[in-house]
């Protein structure tokens, strides 16, 4: 067919105008990298029924970002598959990489937020940890799934949606680390896996900062522990992490993991209490041991909400014992483990434990 050559130059103008607008569109959006760690959400299933029975860790992050086309509309969206592991299996060295690849990106004038994809057994842990190590105040976002993609209503691709669409806002920036998951932004530091089996799983005793609806952020409170750029702690500088453990209380207790632990020279113990950080009177004496032996007695709450109240139950003045506050234990050893990086005076942690 033949076609005049006004008529191609016309064709060729109208194509150079329209790549103009969709590069203008481009450098319009914000840029955000999405670092993949594995998990539920990239997870896969036998067949469409299967929500809870599934192998996680098996879909790449370019695959999860191919299926989610409507990320090009919100974000400039580029992916790094940092690791593929189920979350319950990741060690400190998996945190300390990690982090220091969050570090490393949020110094990029390129990067204007960055999400991570995590299984959401350990994602709270993971959350907090970079929240006390990445000075940035860039939005950093931690996400997952309680379906795999595969399944009937998987809740992933809503989730890192909202993630993305989070990590891109300029009304997130200073907010600290942050959880969207099932519709609602969390404090990486508050927020907890509270259920196994719904997509509500995740909530925290404070409630959540805000909310995402269709794309749009709408926020009603702030943190106000220290966090990011207002943190002492800073990843680039810790290259290990402390060995800190913990022991649970319960009806019957022994002090069978108390001497395991201190005799294997850990820093730190995490007892993990009744009530109000209650500790059995059988095993005081072995914890008492345990701190004389050098390692730091840190008294946290097996009870989701509420908070362990220092010298009540326990006279930890006189022990030399650092109580919690309202972190739970798995969120209290996070805690231990970067602040020991810097201190082991009692005192000093009892501040920090206040703080942070």
């Amino acid at each position: 067919m033949y076609l005049s050559p006004r008529f191609r130059a016309f064709a060729a103008g109208a194509a150079l105008l329209a790549a103009s607008a969709l590069a203008q569109a481009q450098q319009a959006l914000p840029n955000v990298v999405i670092l993949a760690t594995g998990g539920t959400i990239a997870g896969a299933g036998a067949s469409a029924v299967n929500s809870a029975t599934y192998a996680a860790a098996k879909v790449g992050v370019d695959k999860l970002i191919a299926g989610l086309p409507e990320l090009s509309k919100i974000a400039n969206v580029r992916g790094e598959q940092v690791f593929q592991v189920a979350s319950e299996s990741l060690t400190n060295d998996n945190l300390l990489t990690l982090a220091k690849r969050v570090s490393a990106l949020s110094k990029q004038a390129d990067v204007d937020g960055i999400v991570i994809t995590h299984g959401t057994d350990t994602l709270e842990e993971t959350a907090y940890f970079l929240t006390l190590t990445v000075h940035t105040s860039k939005p950093i976002v931690v996400v997952g799934s309680m379906r795999p993609g595969t399944a009937l209503s998987a809740d992933g691709a809503l989730n890192l949606y909202d993630a993305v669409s989070v990590a891109g806002s300029k009304d997130a920036v200073g907010k600290g680390v942050l959880v969207t998951m099932n519709d609602n932004i969390d404090s990486g530091r508050d927020v907890s896996k509270n259920v196994n089996v719904k997509t509500s799983a995740f909530s925290s005793q404070w409630g959540p900062l805000g909310m995402v609806v269709e794309g749009k952020n709408y926020w009603f409170r702030a943190p106000v522990k220290r966090h990011t750029m207002a943190s002492e702690f800073d990843i680039d500088a810790i290259n290990a992490l402390p060995a800190v453990e913990i022991a649970m209380g319960y009806e019957g207790v022994s002090s069978t993991a108390i001497d395991a632990f201190s005799k294997s020279g850990v820093k730190a113990i995490i007892h993990g209490g009744t009530g109000n950080g209650s500790v059995a009177n059988r095993i005081v004496p072995n914890l008492q041991k345990a701190r004389t032996d050098g390692a730091v007695i840190i008294r946290s709450s097996r009870v989701a909400d509420g908070f362990v109240i220092r010298n009540a139950e326990q006279p930890d003045d006189k022990y030399d014992w650092v109580v919690a506050h309202d972190l739970r234990p798995q969120k209290a050893r996070i805690l231990a483990m970067v602040a020991l990086t810097k201190t082991s005076d009692t005192k000093e942690l009892q501040r920090i434990f206040w703080e942070y």
